[in-house]
């Protein structure tokens, strides 16, 4: 688990973009009525390699995703994206909710539905073919993909730590 804390990222001065993955109605049936409450999935990126997810709660629509947002730019992630694709295939796994991520080439767009769309075009991948297996619950998708992405080698990290070039990496 110490592996996940290297690619946190503060939000400090990093403009993000949200986006609205799910949002939930809660009911909650009480001696003077029915009382509605709202949980909203948000994911927030900056399109270029950092990304995150929040849950949001709370009495309206607008404040339950004003808080996922909140929330999300707490969980950032740093990801490697090598020329509008992700540099190797990867699967990931959260719950019942099975992910599996592989590079495209260039003009193939993101091949992804619903939850694992707004994460990856968040973090900035312009090329992938994705997959999802399992659940399609929309909180377990999401994880799964983040949880897949943070299983991502950048190759120069990869070429320094084999001693090798960066054509050696891909090619032997």
């Amino acid at each position: 688990m110490a592996d996940l804390n290297i690619k946190r990222i503060k939000s400090s001065e990093i403009e993000f973009n949200d986006k609205l993955v799910s949002i939930n109605r809660v009911t909650k049936v009480t001696k003077g009525g029915r009382t509605f409450s709202f949980s909203a999935i948000v994911v927030v990126g900056n399109g270029n390699g950092i990304v995150g997810y929040g849950l949001g709660k709370a009495k309206e629509v607008t404040a339950a995703i004003a808080k996922g947002s909140e929330d999300a730019k707490k969980n950032l992630i740093k990801v490697p994206i090598m020329r509008g694709t992700i540099p190797h295939e990867q699967e990931g796994k959260y719950s019942g909710a099975k992910v599996f991520l592989k590079p495209a080439a260039q003009g193939t767009g993101v091949k992804a539905g619903g939850a694992m769309r707004a994460v990856l075009e968040s973090v900035g991948v312009k090329d992938v073919l994705a997959k999802s297996k399992g659940s399609s619950n929309p909180h377990s998708v999401v994880k799964a993909t983040i949880a897949a992405l943070l299983k991502m080698k950048d190759p120069y990290t990869v070429a320094k730590l084999r001693g090798v070039e960066m054509d050696r990496v891909f090619n032997g």
